[in-house]
């Protein structure tokens, strides 16, 4: 298939067209004239429909010189300074990749417009449109860029100013329970690499960014004799992406046995066919995959795993501070997010217990023993100290 629309290609040659072959052998036609638009050409050079859209490429007027060019004080000229700032390059990766494509879609929708005095009922007719987490992403990318541009003398007034976004309330990502962790320790073994994948998620407690960069050289010896005494080995020294804080992460013996049966010649623990290093989008669909072969529903996800493993630290009695030093987390207000099911159900228990402690202690105290049978020897010396 694939050579034979190569050779269409190849027969054919037209004036502006752009064509390649997919790996999949699937043809692909752009027109591409200097100073007109892009535009996709449907089906193969010679037929009628792929004609019809050349043709109608050709009669397109050219763009006016200078119509895609930045003009002060609109929105893309605001934007490229802000790209450029200090304000957005001292955020995080992930977060700066988020609010950019946030932004580069305002910019396709609203790039040629002034900003200086945008009003805030255009951000909330904005908002409006979008779902509820959507619009609070949106809200904090944008509130961030109008305070850059406020600064900075590029807008009068902060149009969000005053401008809330609740979402509804959600426990988030499902937790993973104990049955739905053993089914997917049955279905995948040692060895795998899909039981790897549960095995950071789980005993590592990190984001589904820093697993998928974590590698052997990360791994230092374990220095504290007490560990050792308990099969640890090693620890992984790691930077969590998202907020930069530095780990020392010991490494569970289970989740040793795991690195110790992987492959040793690659840069991260989890590659892909290739070889590669996963991104985070890719290693996403492969665990639903794997997850979906073990046949566990669609609320199992890998940052499931994260709040499974905290909900187990909180269960063994853990203090926040003790879970954070271990997950990362900068606030004990989001721990408390992950494990107050955990405590709550552990504090039951614990009541229930001192209740029925307290309820048998009660119970002995107020009952009186029945009287045992008295020997004939006994029962002699009653009759004549009663007589």
């Amino acid at each position: 298939m694939a050579r034979r629309n190569n050779e269409a290609v190849t027969r054919i040659r037209l004036k502006y067209v752009q064509a390649w072959v997919d790996r999949e052998g699937r043809s692909h036609h752009y027109f591409r004239r200097p100073g007109f638009p892009r535009t996709r050409l449907p089906g193969l050079p010679g037929s009628p429909e792929f004609m019809a859209a050349y043709q109608a490429a050709l009669a397109v007027p050219a763009c006016p010189i200078g119509a895609t060019r930045t003009k002060p004080g609109s929105l893309n000229a605001a934007l490229v300074l802000y790209y450029k700032s200090p304000e957005i390059k001292g955020l995080s990766t992930a977060t700066q990749a988020m609010r950019r494509a946030i932004l580069e879609r305002w910019r396709v929708k609203d790039g040629d417009k002034p900003i200086a005095l945008l009003p805030p009922q255009y951000i909330t007719h904005l908002l409006s449109t979008l779902k509820p987490h959507a619009a609070r992403s949106w809200l904090k990318s944008i509130r961030h860029f109008a305070q850059y541009c406020v600064v900075n003398k590029l807008m009068r007034s902060d149009p969000t100013l005053g401008i809330r976004r609740k979402v509804p309330n959600s426990d988030g990502h499902h937790t993973w329970n104990e049955e739905e962790i053993a089914q997917f320790e049955a279905f995948y073994p040692i060895g795998s690499k899909a039981r790897l994948a549960l095995g950071l998620g789980l005993y590592t407690t990190q984001r589904r960014s820093d697993v998928i960069r974590m590698g052997r050289q990360h791994l230092r010896d374990c220095q504290d004799e007490r560990l050792r005494e308990r099969g640890v080995r090693s620890v992984l020294s790691v930077r969590q992406q998202k907020t930069g804080t530095p780990l020392v992460i010991p490494v569970h013996p289970a989740l040793q046995a795991m690195l110790d049966a992987a492959p040793s010649n690659h840069l991260t623990f989890l590659t892909t066919k290739k070889g590669k290093g996963y991104s985070a989008n890719d290693f996403s669909e492969q665990f639903r995959a794997w997850c979906d072969a073990a046949a566990l529903p669609n609320i199992c996800v890998f940052h499931g795993l994260r709040k499974a493993a905290l909900t187990r630290f909180a269960d063994d009695g853990w203090s926040p501070h003790e879970i954070a030093a271990f997950s990362g987390h900068l606030s004990l207000k989001e721990i408390e997010h992950y494990t107050k099911h955990a405590d709550k159900a552990r504090l039951a228990r614990e009541a229930l217990l001192r209740m029925m402690t307290k309820e048998n202690a009660q119970r002995t105290e107020t009952v009186k023993p029945e009287p045992r049978e008295l020997s004939k020897p006994l029962k002699k010396l009653q009759k004549k100290s009663e007589g």
